[in-house]
Formats: structure tokens, sequence, C-alpha cells
């Protein structure tokens, strides 16, 4: 991707360029207001670049028509720092109405919901309300529903924003295992620590401009 996202009088991303390989593992970082979650909403077409093209899976999304978004955003699970969850509902409703929408059949919820629960280790959730679940819980039911649709990449913007530091390595340990099968992940975060525990990719974002991008980066490196 190569491109520009103006907001207001001043560019909010700018001669922003780089390419992800399917099946990798890629950490955003900068302080706040660096553009990671400008980024992050360009990646599925909730914003268009005022300049310049965006590739996802081969497509050039900024001439994509709305009509064609749904199947953009199928392959595309979002996971969110406030979680996003219907929080009177239970969690095997939460995750299986993400599949819902996108036109999945009954029987293909009844047998997917259950299997994605148990990944994120909530097989003995199903029918707990989210609000009775706790901050990692809920974390993990956004996890399910951002997989339920088996997408090629996985978007995280702040998913540990909220969370406990053992909560935070259980979650990141989970979205590894989900990147290990195949599927590509992107994390937007502040949490140096996290970056640098892991030792993956880091794409380094300083005033809406790309100032480093290492394999095997560390969050350190960025001024």
């Amino acid at each position: 991707m190569c491109m520009k996202y103006e907001k207001g009088s001043r560019y909010a991303l700018e001669d922003v360029s780089f390419t992800i390989d399917r099946g990798e593992f890629a950490f955003f970082v900068g302080s706040s207001g660096a553009g990671k979650s400008t980024l992050m909403k360009l990646i599925i077409r909730e914003l268009r670049p005022t300049d310049g093209s965006l590739k996802i899976f081969g497509r050039d999304v900024t001439r994509l028509p709305r009509r064609r978004l749904p199947y953009l955003r199928r392959n595309i699970g979002m996971v969110f720092q406030d979680f996003r969850l219907m929080e009177d509902r239970s969690a095997f409703d939460n995750v299986a109405f993400a599949m819902m929408v996108t036109g999945s059949s009954r029987k293909e919820i009844r047998k997917r919901v259950p299997h994605v629960l148990g990944l994120v280790g909530l097989q003995d959730k199903f029918n707990v309300r989210v609000c009775d679940l706790s901050g990692g819980e809920q974390q993990r039911v956004g996890l399910a529903r951002a997989i339920a649709n088996s997408p090629a990449m996985i978007i995280a913007d702040e998913p540990t924003g909220n969370l406990d530091p053992g909560t935070t390595l259980d979650i990141m340990n989970l979205l590894r295992s989900i990147n290990l099968r195949g599927t590509t992940v992107l994390i937007a975060t502040h949490n140096r620590e996290i970056v640098d525990r892991f030792k993956k990719r880091v794409i380094y974002l300083e005033n809406g401009r790309l100032v480093g991008d290492e394999q095997k980066g560390i969050y350190t490196h960025v001024h």
C-alpha cells in the first residue's frame, strides 16, 4: 500500500508505504495520534485514502464499490480495545450474530460457534451473558467473533489496552496460535512489553509517517 489520508487541514497519514505478506504477523506501534487507528480503518474501508492506493488481497479497495464491501470485511476479522459486544446477549449469541450477518446457515452456526469458543478457552461459557464475563473473557469472545468466519486476516486495534498483564499475554498467545494456522495478524498497540516479547515484524508510525519497519523488531526503536 502507498497512500495519504487527510484529516481537516493536515495529513493523519502521509506517504505510508509497505507490503504485508499473507500469513505475516505484524505490530503497528507509535504514540497516541501516530496514525495507527486511522490505518486500521483504512484497511477495512471505514475510511478512504485521500490519495494513493491500498490493495487488500490483491484488490485496490479505494476503488471497491460499496456493494462489494461486505465481501472484503468477511475476510477480515476485527478485535477492538472496547470489545464492542452485545452485553445482554450470551457469548454464543455474539459469535453467532457475526456469522449470521455474513450469510452463514443455521447449521454452519451451530457447528462453528462452539468450535471457535472452544479455541479461545470458553467451552464452558457458551450461555453466559457477556456482562457477566470478566474483561479477559469478553476479549476472548471478541476474538472468537473475529475468527468465526475463517477470515484471511485479523486486525486488532489495541486488543489488550483494557486488560491486566496476565490476561494480555493469554490474548496475545491466542493471536499467535491463530497466526500459526495461516491467518495474517495485524496489531496496533502501544504495549511495549508485548512487542518486545514477541519479536515479530514492527512497523513504526510517528506523526502520520512511517519511520521504521523491522523484522523481529522491538518497540524501543521508536524515537
